[in-house]
């Protein structure tokens, strides 16, 4: 996530941005960008009930998925998917 991406989010959820990222994202793997936690199954700390809770400010990272970007999980991680890939 942007430093700007961060705050509109904190925003939306009401939130200082401070609390947000302390309690919403971590630092990638390359500890070079912000990106949003995951829950223990792997989707997204932002889903609920299947849902995106901030999906009028979601990042980049979230409006790149599933094209722009995959990990091993996504088909884990969005079901939805399965449909659109062939099947082996």
């Amino acid at each position: 996530m942007t430093p700007d991406e961060a705050e509109a989010i904190a925003a939306f959820l009401a939130m200082d941005v401070y609390a947000f990222t302390h309690d919403y994202a971590r630092l990638d793997d390359t500890r070079t960008r912000l990106v949003l936690l995951d829950h223990p199954d792997g989707s997204c700390i932002m889903l609920e009930d299947n849902v995106c809770r901030i999906h009028a400010v979601k990042p980049r990272q979230c409006r790149d998925f599933p094209s722009g970007w995959r990990t091993p999980d996504t088909l884990r991680a969005c079901p939805a998917l399965r449909t659109a890939e062939p099947q082996i």
